[in-house]
């Protein structure tokens, strides 16, 4: 009934065109909630999947992470806070696509193909963790990979949370593959130093006591605490946040300012990361290819 309740809220508010799925009905049976939605695609994630986690052109990455933040941003409006924003819960619209051949060849010379949307356009999913600002927070909040780290460090959360997850979509969809692979505090928060440097001391020293013991003497405990060599292989295999993008974005003006603004997304400290709105006014919405 709390999703009812945000369903509701999210289509009577909508002025125009809205980026959130509309409730259509919902009904109880038997005890059950059930509720009735418009008819839509498939999401990013089965769409990486079904494509071999092969990326999307940066002109589609740019389409879709326009309209992501532009219902992010009327979320935000009406005062609610997605906290579970992955690729699973951004649907395509439709369900069509185009099969273009690849860029690489198989070892017996086969052509392999990939595909892509006919249609760029998309709607957020999942509103049953949606929480208003003023309303009493869970502690924890994200599926891992797309966790912000107030959220692992116990700082309290509220809209920056849905930005940093933002940030971390984008970089999926460039890239084929989630960010942080992990499915532990202290790999994660070290995987999170390796991509965008040195967590700032003020926020390691206000973590919550659960939190408390990933750190010595302010600094992560990494990797004197790893649980494995793996993890600590794992956390060696990334790179920082420019190179893991140069890899995947070809050279020009929308490479560098793509990067500007994930830097912007990705900010540590959740009071200096990018608004919603700041974020759709940013330079890489504007770019065009000559």
């Amino acid at each position: 009934m709390i999703e009812v309740d945000v369903l509701e809220q999210l289509a009577k508010n909508a002025k125009g065109r809205s980026l959130c799925v509309q409730i259509r009905n919902w009904f109880d049976y038997h005890n059950h909630i059930c509720i009735v939605f418009e008819k839509l695609g498939p999401s990013l994630f089965d769409f990486l999947k079904r494509n071999k986690y092969s990326p999307f052109p940066m002109d589609l990455v740019r389409e879709i992470g326009r309209q992501l933040l532009e219902s992010v941003a009327y979320m935000h409006s009406l005062h609610l806070i997605h906290t579970d924003l992955k690729p699973e819960n951004i649907l395509l619209v439709s369900s069509d696509y185009l099969k273009l051949p690849g860029y690489k060849r198989s070892s017996q010379g086969e052509i392999s193909y990939r595909w892509l949307p006919k249609s760029s356009e998309i709607k957020l999913i999942d509103f049953g963790s949606t929480a208003y600002d003023n309303e009493n927070h869970s502690s924890i909040v994200s599926t891992r990979h797309y966790r912000a780290p107030e959220v692992i460090l116990g700082l309290g959360w509220s809209y920056p949370c849905d930005m940093w997850s933002v940030g971390c979509i984008l970089v999926e969809l460039c890239s084929g593959e989630a960010l942080f692979q992990t499915h532990e505090n202290l790999e994660h928060l070290a995987m999170l130093e390796r991509v965008l440097g040195p967590l700032p001391e003020h926020m390691i020293l206000r973590a919550n006591r659960d939190a408390e013991k990933y750190f010595r003497r302010s600094r992560l405990n990494w990797p004197e605490g790893a649980v494995s060599r793996e993890s600590i292989r794992a956390v060696r295999k990334l790179d920082r946040l420019k190179n893991l993008i140069s890899q995947c974005v070809s050279v020009g003006g929308s490479r560098s300012s793509f990067i500007d603004l994930l830097h912007g997304l990705l900010k540590f400290d959740p009071s200096d990361r990018l608004t919603a709105q700041e974020a759709l006014d940013h330079p890489f919405f504007r770019y065009s290819p000559a």
